[in-house]
């Protein structure tokens, strides 16, 4: 994905303030039991990124667009912030914005997890959401893990990546050698192999765990694509975040075809020239995701110390059909999808 970026905020410095701004006091929630609301209006949305920060046209813009779509339909403010170059400052980040007065508060990404265990206990008031971490064996009451089956919708990436390759060769760039960007390796690889077995697939990562830099790097992804296109691979996909705009400038020199990650990014990567090789993406609905819990916070409705879980069924992961370039394998790709949510194909989570 679950998850396709280098400015930071600075701490001291200025915070960015979006959509519908209000002079209301930051509201409190009730928290404790991990039960939280807020009056409409009243909303403080605290949202810290992932590596990058908002721009990156993938992971992170997904995720201020489920605030921005949640301010939009109940009012209020969100306040950004984005980690320093090393990620570093995470704790700092989301003590910030609780100190501040936000809730809720959201963090974007796996990587603030030990940030979350340390920072959430302080702040019992303020409820918390991270995105692809599990928050289930953390005890933490006052938290929400938002969980994608990211190995689902790549599945299905790989199968279209099969199906419409001509060289019968392609190829997947990860941002992070993470678990969590395994899965959607492990899902692409499954999906191609299933609809074209015997398919040469190239796997190639950018930075490895702990480095973070590998989501937000362009040159390097576009440096591992054209490696793939060289050697015959004609469609890649990454699943790098803001680096998969390297991606999509490889597959534009060579006359090959990529796939994008996380947001549609045929509507989001803003060139027509690269919009043009992007045959798809890998929805992974964050912002979906993001909306409907903050919507569910201000209802009440919210019980800290659990997961959802966003799959195929829920319509959490999928495809995009902007472009019209998978269009004519509709057929086969609903049938997979009819397979995966029935059980009939199990998607690994793991190379």
């Amino acid at each position: 994905m679950r998850g396709m970026k280098a400015a930071a905020l600075l701490l001291a410095g200025s915070m960015a303030l979006a959509a519908c701004a209000s002079d209301e006091e930051p509201s409190s929630g009730s928290g404790g039991g991990g039960e939280s609301s807020a009056a409409s209006g009243d909303l403080q949305i605290g949202l810290a990124y992932d590596t990058g920060g908002r721009g990156d046209k993938s992971f992170n813009d997904s995720a201020y667009a489920g605030v921005e779509a949640a301010i939009g339909d109940l009012g209020g403010d969100v306040t950004e912030l984005s980690p320093n170059a090393d990620g570093s400052n995470r704790v700092d980040l989301l003590t910030q914005l609780a100190d501040d007065g936000n809730n809720p508060v959201i963090a974007v990404g796996f990587a603030f997890a030990d940030a979350l265990a340390e920072v959430a206990p302080q702040y019992p008031d303020t409820e918390f959401a991270i995105v692809d971490q599990s928050v289930a064996d953390m005890g933490l009451d006052n938290a929400t893990g938002l969980l994608f089956a990211a190995n689902e919708g790549s599945y299905l990436g790989g199968v279209a990546a099969a199906l419409k390759s001509e060289s019968g060769h392609i190829g997947f760039v990860g941002g992070v050698e993470t678990t969590l960007i395994q899965e959607f390796e492990a899902g692409f690889v499954a999906g191609a192999q299933a609809a074209k077995p015997g398919i040469v697939i190239d796997r190639q990562y950018i930075s490895a765990a702990g480095d973070f830099s590998g989501f937000a790097d362009p040159a390097r992804g576009k440096i591992l694509a054209q490696g793939m296109f060289q050697s015959g691979a004609d469609i890649v996909y990454h699943a790098a975040g803001g680096s998969g705009q390297g991606v999509f400038e490889a597959a534009a020199e060579a006359g090959g075809r990529a796939i994008g990650v996380d947001s549609d990014q045929y509507e989001t990567v803003g060139d027509p020239a690269l919009q043009a090789v992007i045959m798809t993406s890998v929805l992974k609905r964050v912002d979906v995701a993001i909306q409907t819990w903050i919507t569910d916070y201000s209802e009440g409705s919210v019980e800290g110390g659990s997961d959802v879980v966003n799959d195929l069924e829920s319509d959490g992961v999928g495809l995009s059909t902007s472009g019209g370039q998978i269009d004519d394998i509709k057929t086969q790709l609903d049938d997979y999808t009819q397979q995966i949510i029935a059980g009939d194909i199990e998607v690994p989570t793991a190379p």
